[in-house]
């Protein structure tokens, strides 16, 4: 599944093209996603601009002047700019054209993205509304995850992939920060101390800004706005590496499942 820097390297591939280029034509092949795309999407698009392209977690978020068109990349989302004559492949469910003649493309073989549509106030969306803070701002500090953490028992893992505490930290970046945290994947929550909060905090927003700047993490489903793929794999520590010599002190990383989620760690520098 696309997690957060895949998702900010769509953003910025994406931002040059589509903002103030008037919407001429929105064809949807595929509205059975995992909720069904508005009907009247086309005739809500047409002759709008976007005005603005954020992101709230891994939610993708048109801006225009009525309303916000909301794009989820689920677990197999791809979101490409293309001529519009483009051949059609499967599972490209989504064309959203421009005046320019290209092509806002969604494609997604599973189907469990969203394009969705919403007039009102975005932040109060029912999926947004109770999200976590975002791991780069200021608002994900560590006076903050230690209070949030004090309140949790659960493996530590489980709290930093949780959205209601902070947003976008997946599970290869979980597995990643932890890692140069020196913290156990599997330590409750709640038994992490203030100095390793304060650490975690650092490294989490190290390791999510190296993975942007490096373009994501190359997944098999991930693919960024121009077509080409991540490459912050090649730096991973752990994250896949389960049965490999560590590369710091050269044990055998451990792999476990936490969440139903693949773990791998260190049982040395991860005490």
């Amino acid at each position: 599944m696309p997690e957060l820097p895949e998702v900010e390297t769509c953003r910025l591939g994406l931002q040059p093209h589509v903002i103030n280029h008037p919407i001429k034509q929105v064809i949807i092949r595929n509205s059975r996603l995992r909720w069904p795309i508005p009907i009247d999407l086309p005739k809500i698009l047409i002759n709008q601009c976007f005005t603005q392209l954020t992101r709230r977690g891994k939610y993708l978020l048109f801006t225009t002047p009525t309303g916000t068109l909301l794009l989820h990349l689920g677990m197999s989302g791809r979101v490409r700019i293309v001529p519009a004559m483009t051949p059609v492949s499967k599972h490209d469910h989504v064309d959203i054209v421009f005046d320019n003649d290209y092509c806002l493309r969604f494609n997604d073989s599973r189907r469990f993205g969203a394009m969705l549509w919403y007039s009102e106030d975005i932040q109060q969306h029912p999926l947004l509304v109770k999200l976590g803070p975002e791991p780069l701002t200021n608002d994900f500090n560590p006076a903050y995850l230690y209070a949030s953490l004090r309140r949790r028992k659960q493996a530590i893992k489980l709290s930093l992939m949780d959205n209601h505490v902070v947003v976008g930290v997946g599970n290869i970046y979980a597995n990643e920060a932890l890692f140069r945290a020196g913290i156990h994947p599997l330590k409750p929550s709640h038994k992490v101390t203030r100095v390793a909060v304060s650490r975690l905090v650092e490294i989490v927003k190290i390791v999510l800004t190296e993975a942007i700047a490096a373009g994501g993490t190359t997944l098999r489903d991930f693919i960024s706005a121009d077509g080409s793929p991540g490459y912050f794999q090649q730096t991973l520590y752990v994250y896949g590496r389960g049965g490999k010599p560590c590369r710091v002190c050269d044990n055998q990383l451990i792999e476990t499942r936490i969440g139903q989620r693949s773990t791998v760690f260190c049982e040395v520098c991860q005490k």
